[in-house]
C-alpha cells in the first residue's frame, strides 16, 4: 500500500493559480465537440476524469489537438456518428463523463457500450436511463438494472418531453440539459427537490456561452430550444471551486492563502465556500479574480449549516471540526452516499479514528472533537480524491499519514505537491 507521512502542520501562506475545473472542463469539452465550429479551450484540468472525456471523444471522432492546459476542438455541428460494430468506451469514475455522454450517445448514430471501474458500476444511473427510455431511445443494463455497464443504440426521439427525479444527483439533469438540442428541444420536468443546485446553473450559464439559452421555471422544470451549439472561439475554464477549498480552509486555521483564477463572478457554486468560512470567523477578500483567506483572529466557530448546494465542498468542514470552538454539524448531503464512496460512512469512520465524537444519519454528520486521542493516523482513503485531500487538513493538528495519496490525480494530479510547499511545519 502506498502511503504519504504529512507531518503536523503550523500554517499555510502565499498564493496558487489553480488548476481548471473538472466540471467546467468536461462539460466545455462535450460541448464544443457538438458545436459548430472551433473553440479553444484555456486552463483546461489534465487529470484521471478530464482524461476519460479526452479519450472518449478521440474515440468518437473528435479532432482534439493538446497544448499543456490548451485544448483545440474541431466541433462536429451535431450529434456524434459511429458507424460499424458497437463503439465501448471505458470511463474510469467519472459522473461527469458517463451521466452526459449516456444521454449525448443515445440521441447520436451508433451503437455504444458505456462501462468504467467497479465504483462507477456501483454509482446509480437509472433514473437517467429511465428518462430517456421515456422518449423512445434505446438503453440496455448489462449488468444489475439502474446501474453501468449500459449498451446504448443511439437513435430519435418520440415526444419532448419527460420527467425526471431531483434527488439523487444534479448529474441526470446536467446530462439531459446538455443533449437536449440534439433532440430537437427537450422540456424536461423535475420531481422533488432538485440538490445541487449552483451544479446545474453552472450547466445552464455554459450553455448561454455556447449559444444555447434554457427556458427556467423555477427549478421544477426546463425548456430548451432545437437550436444547436456554436463555438464561442475561446473558453477560459475557471479555477478549480473545489479544490479550493482545502487551501482556504487550510488558510483560516492557520496563514494566508491567495488562489487566482477564482473570484466574484464565479460560475461554480462551490466558490461561495470562502462565506462559509467567513460566518465561521475567517477573514475573507473576494476579488474579480482572486480570493484571500487568512487565519480567524478569534478562533474558528464551530457551525451547522445545510451544504445541499456544495456537496462537495461540504467535506472540507469535517476535519475543521478538529480547529472549530464548537460541534460542525453538515446537513441535507445525501448525495454523498453514491458519490466515489459513500462519504458519510467513509468519514464517519476515518475521523473516529483521532478519537472526537461523530454521529451521523441518512443525510447529515455531526462532529464534536472537544475530546480527542493523540494517536497517529492511517487514514484510508476509498479511492476517492475528496477524501484524501479533506483529511490532510488534519495534519494542522497532529502528523497523520495517508494512504494511496494517488487517488487525488482522478481530478488533481499535483494536489500534495501545492498543498505541502504552501504549508510550514509545527
Amino acid at each position: 500500500m502506498d502511503t504519504l507521512s504529512i507531518p503536523k502542520l503550523g500554517s499555510i501562506h502565499g498564493s496558487l493559480a489553480l488548476p481548471g475545473s473538472k466540471s467546467l472542463t468536461n462539460r466545455a469539452l462535450l460541448l464544443s465537440a457538438l458545436a459548430r465550429g472551433t473553440t479553444t479551450l484555456h486552463n483546461v484540468l489534465r487529470s484521471d476524469d478530464t482524461e476519460r472525456m479526452l479519450e472518449a471523444l478521440r474515440a468518437l471522432g473528435v479532432k482534439l489537438e493538446l497544448d499543456g492546459t490548451n485544448v483545440q476542438v474541431t466541433g462536429l455541428d451535431g450529434a456524434f456518428d459511429h458507424q460499424g460494430e458497437a463503439l465501448t468506451l471505458f470511463l474510469g469514475n467519472a459522473g461527469t463523463v458517463m451521466r452526459p455522454l449516456t444521454a449525448a450517445l443515445a440521441l447520436s448514430c451508433g451503437k455504444f457500450v458505456l462501462t468504467g471501474e467497479e465504483r462507477m458500476c456501483q454509482r446509480p444511473i437509472g433514473p437517467l436511463v429511465e428518462g430517456l427510455k421515456s422518449l423512445g431511445l434505446q438503453i440496455n443494463y448489462l449488468n444489475n438494472d439502474g446501474y453501468p455497464p449500459l449498451e446504448i443504440v443511439g437513435g430519435q426521439v418520440d415526444c419532448h418531453e419527460l420527467a425526471i427525479p431531483g434527488d439523487t444527483s444534479s448529474q441526470f439533469i446536467t446530462a439531459l440539459l446538455l443533449a437536449a438540442p440534439l433532440a430537437g428541444g427537450l422540456t424536461i420536468k423535475v420531481s422533488g427537490e432538485l440538490i445541487s443546485k449552483p451544479y446545474v446553473d453552472m450547466t445552464l450559464r455554459l450553455m448561454a456561452r455556447f449559444g444555447v439559452e434554457v427556458k427556467r421555471e423555477g427549478w421544477h422544470r426546463f425548456t430548451v430550444g432545437a437550436s444547436g451549439y456554436v463555438a464561442p472561439a475561446t473558453f477560459l475554464v475557471e479555477g478549480d471551486a473545489s479544490a479550493a477549498t482545502y487551501f482556504l480552509a487550510a488558510a483560516a486555521i492557520g496563514g494566508e492563502i491567495t488562489l487566482e483564477g477564482l473570484g466574484a463572478h464565479s460560475v461554480q457554486g462551490d466558490a461561495a465556500f470562502a462565506q462559509v468560512l467567513a460566518q465561521m470567523g475567517a477573514e475573507v477578500t473576494v476579488d474579480a479574480h482572486q480570493v484571500t483567506v487568512r487565519k480567524a483572529p478569534h478562533g474558528l466557530k464551530g457551525i451547522d449549516i445545510d451544504m445541499n448546494d456544495m456537496p462537495d465542498a461540504a467535506m472540507t468542514l469535517v476535519p475543521l471540526a478538529l480547529f472549530t470552538q464548537g460541534p460542525v454539524v453538515v446537513r441535507n448531503i445525501a448525495s454523498w452516499r453514491v458519490k466515489e464512496t459513500d462519504r458519510i460512512a467513509a468519514l464517519s469512520t476515518e475521523m473516529r479514528k483521532l478519537g472526537v465524537k461523530v454521529e451521523c444519519g441518512a443525510d447529515f454528520i455531526a462532529v464534536d472533537a472537544r475530546t480527542r486521542n493523540q494517536d497517529i493516523p492511517t487514514f484510508a482513503t476509498y479511492n476517492d480524491h475528496r477524501m484524501a485531500m479533506a483529511l490532510s487538513l488534519c495534519a494542522f493538528d497532529r502528523p497523520i499519514v495517508i494512504a494511496e495519496p494517488q487517488c487525488t490525480h482522478k481530478t488533481y494530479p499535483n494536489f500534495f505537491k501545492d498543498f505541502l510547499s504552501r504549508c510550514t511545519q509545527a
